[in-house]
């Protein structure tokens, strides 16, 4: 599935979030790789406001441990059922993306932008590289004793957990709205007083 020799365009046309997973392992030096290329993302005043968390090997065992227990932890929890924790143990690597909490709403935002187009970075270099992932955000990426597990430090927020492997399924493409109904165009400066 590779997608060497395809333009920008065609790879951000076809990748996909990838669910299920060869078992095919992804080495530490292909994720050093991609990261190195997604770090290149834009960021303000070159702050460059991300950390990366890599599990692989037995880190991926005790990283699906300590998700297992944050999900069945609190009011109406059940036990995670073993295919669950079969699915998570079987996704070849994941890569915990990190980045500081600034207390100044703009330099937040600003970071908190930053990170996400280094994850679509990231995203779209393994893509072209016939790598799949899944961007993972979910309540336990909010939670101080999974921090506190993983190495996120205080004040730190996690902006997601990257499933990341070759993928055994590619799911279909789901059609985007159009444009036209998106868009407004601004040609007078009356227009910007209209309701």
């Amino acid at each position: 599935m590779a997608e060497k020799n395809k333009s920008v365009e065609e790879i951000i046309r076809s990748r996909r979030s990838i669910k299920r997973f060869k078992k095919d392992p992804i080495s530490l030096d292909t994720i050093k790789e991609l990261l190195d290329i997604a770090v290149w993302a834009p960021n303000h005043k070159m702050r460059e406001p991300w950390r990366f968390i890599a599990f692989l090997d037995e880190g991926k065992q005790a990283l699906v441990e300590v998700l297992k227990s944050e999900k069945e932890k609190g009011r109406g929890a059940r036990p995670m059922k073993p295919e669950k924790v079969e699915q998570w143990l079987s996704i070849p690597a994941f890569v915990v993306v990190v980045m500081p909490v600034d207390p100044r709403p703009q330099v937040f935002e600003e970071d908190y932008a930053a990170v996400s187009a280094c994850v679509q970075n990231l995203q779209l270099a393994a893509w072209e590289r016939g790598i799949g992932m899944l961007w993972n955000t979910e309540p336990t990426n909010y939670s101080p004793t999974f921090h506190a597990q993983i190495g996120v430090k205080p004040g730190e927020k996690v902006v997601g957990i990257m499933q990341i492997g070759y993928p055994d399924m590619t799911p279909k493409a789901q059609e985007r709205t159009s444009i036209e109904e998106r868009l407004t165009v601004i040609t007078r400066a009356a227009q910007l007083n209209q309701d």
